[in-house]
């Protein structure tokens, strides 16, 4: 596949995870779309993310998410070093349903 078309291919994936309405459409859509094994390394990552924006030593995480200290580092390197920002933009809006569901 040429660069254009894994463009387009990305933006249709993109846009049709951003119809799915609650976390139930979520796990349908997902596990249709990916692996198990590919399930538990993205939410591996998303958890190790959520520790480290926590300040939680790689010891820790290891020893909560059984991830590799090489994805530890990855994950901390694109918190830290990347201007996405998805994972901060996720944790803020999660921060914010917490608060809403407590209310």
């Amino acid at each position: 596949m040429n660069a254009k078309m894994d463009e387009e291919n990305l933006v249709y994936l993109f846009k049709a995870i951003s119809t799915l309405e609650t976390p139930e459409e979520c796990r349908r859509f997902f596990e249709d779309l990916c692996t198990i094994p590919e399930l538990n390394a993205m939410s591996r990552r998303l958890m190790v993310a959520k520790l480290l924006s926590e300040n939680t030593v790689y010891s820790e995480i290891v020893a909560k998410t059984s991830a590799s200290t090489a994805t530890i580092s990855r994950v901390n390197r694109s918190l830290n070093y990347t201007s996405c920002d998805g994972y901060s933009l996720v944790f803020d809006r999660l921060k914010a349903l917490d608060s809403e569901e407590k209310e």
